[in-house]
């Protein structure tokens, strides 16, 4: 078989899987333990190669057993859904196969990504940003608190931290943050987790209290991270407030808003993160909520030139050359060298659904949310853990034996991952175990959602015979 006779094939079995994916009844999973996937999957690689045959079979197996994260009943993480447009852009920046370093090797892509983070810029509020696709949400944070540390302390570029340099964030920060803090060489012990209220916010007055007994102490405070939709219940910090503190003591305000950034997309709901515009720097993920297929990551400055003061280095005058568009030379903007065009796919699926559509399928997220949240607060096993203060919905089932809550919960989550029908995640809030239902696929429908709590109640009720 020759290769365009493979690609003709390979294509075929990718629009039999969208097929699949679009049959409501399709099973999410078809849940294997490792011992027997190894046993069902051959995952040899022999010395004499193999046939296009061979692979186009094992891609069949391998769609087969693969999580479908692009079902309407796949609720388990922060991105998944169907969105074609963005599909045909990702394919389309594999076959090409450039990279974004130089406006030379990837023209169209440069000026797409410069325009789409002009773009993003403007929702938030920026008048004149900037910004670099990056490859995750934790790396967007990670350039947050390295552009903080080089700006407000331009000797670090080169010399390094000599003193102590304290960070500050929301106990209910993501992990990248604390990771980031130790890349960057201030160190996790360093970084000051605030305190939060009831509904997992920020409590304003202890970082201001915070900041103070850190400049008390002879240490250097110099960045603070909010928050715009944590990942266990999707809240947002006050981010005026924060802003007013950050600017008060001259710190760097960043706002990570990888979960909750695409709610500015919303004209009903983007209230919710009034005051992003006053942050110096802004995380964006468009693989969450806009559903681009991963990884999509932007990260958005305030201020234009900040970026190559931050990043930039001499001695690459194999890659970057003196020419009339230098200033297109992305690569000279970003911690990467080989960077891949992500703006095709955001570019294409933002053109195709237009802010209109953007905000259409976000208000209806909104609805189903709050759906979701009513059948909770009406049934009479089930609680609410928290208030549902965006897309994240926390609940449990009361079972008979109410000393073993957590656990049970966990086993009716674990048996509906199984059967595969559907899947949703859990995390620990409070020190109870909650089932946590995120609303981010836009085929997720009103009758999807009844269908997952009918399952999730069916199988509650089974074993709580």
């Amino acid at each position: 078989m020759n290769q365009q006779k493979a690609l003709e094939k390979f294509f075929n079995l990718i629009i039999d899987y969208q097929n699949q994916i679009e049959d409501k009844n399709n099973k999410v999973s078809n849940y294997l333990t490792p011992k027997e996937l190894k046993k069902a999957f051959d995952f040899s690689i022999k010395r004499e190669g193999a046939k296009f045959n061979d692979l186009l079979s094992d891609i069949e197996e391998y769609l087969h057993h693969a999580v479908k994260t692009r079902s309407s009943n796949f609720f388990n993480q922060l991105f998944g859904g169907n969105n074609i447009p963005a599909l045909m852009g990702d394919i389309l920046t594999s076959i090409t196969n450039t990279s974004m370093y130089t406006y030379e090797v990837a023209p169209l892509a440069t000026i797409m990504e410069l325009e789409l983070v002009q773009k993003m810029c403007k929702k938030i509020g920026y008048k004149s940003g900037e910004g670099t696709f990056v490859t995750g949400g934790s790396n967007t944070n990670l350039m947050a608190m390295l552009c903080a540390r080089n700006i407000l302390h331009n000797t670090t570029k080169k010399s390094g931290i000599k003193r102590k340099f304290t960070a500050f964030t929301s106990e209910h920060c993501h992990y990248s943050i604390p990771k980031a803090a130790n890349i960057i060489g201030i160190g996790e012990d360093n970084l000051i987790k605030i305190k939060t209220n009831k509904n997992g916010q920020l409590i304003s007055k202890e970082l201001d209290v915070a900041i103070y007994k850190s400049k008390q102490k002879g240490e250097i405070p110099f960045f603070i991270s909010a928050t715009a939709g944590t990942t266990k219940i999707g809240a947002i910090d006050p981010l005026e407030e924060i802003s007013a503190i950050a600017k008060k003591h001259k710190l760097w305000f960043h706002i990570d808003g990888s979960w909750g950034g695409s709610i500015l997309l919303s004209n009903k709901h983007k209230k919710l993160l009034k005051g992003s515009h006053l942050a110096d720097s802004f995380s964006w993920n468009p693989h969450k909520l806009m559903n681009i297929p991963l990884i999509c990551s932007v990260f958005l400055l305030k201020k234009q030139g900040i970026l190559e003061k931050v990043v930039a280095t001499p001695n690459a005058d194999y890659l970057f050359h003196e020419h009339d568009f230098d200033e297109f030379d992305l690569g000279k903007y970003s911690i990467q060298c080989g960077k891949r065009a992500d703006s095709l796919k955001l570019w294409m699926a933002w053109k195709f659904f237009g802010d209109q559509g953007y905000n259409e399928r976000i208000n209806r997220l909104f609805d189903m949310a709050k759906h979701a949240t009513n059948i909770i607060v009406k049934h009479p096993k089930l609680e609410l853990l928290k208030p549902t203060q965006t897309l994240n919905v926390n609940f449990r089932y009361i079972p008979k034996n109410k000393k073993d809550v957590c656990n049970f919960n966990l086993m009716v989550r674990n048996c509906l991952a199984k059967k595969g029908g559907s899947m949703v995640n859990y995390c620990s809030i409070d020190n109870n175990i909650s089932i946590r239902f995120v609303l981010l696929n836009p085929d997720a429908n009103i009758k999807g959602v009844n269908d997952f709590f009918n399952a999730f109640l069916s199988e509650a009720e089974m074993l709580d015979k």
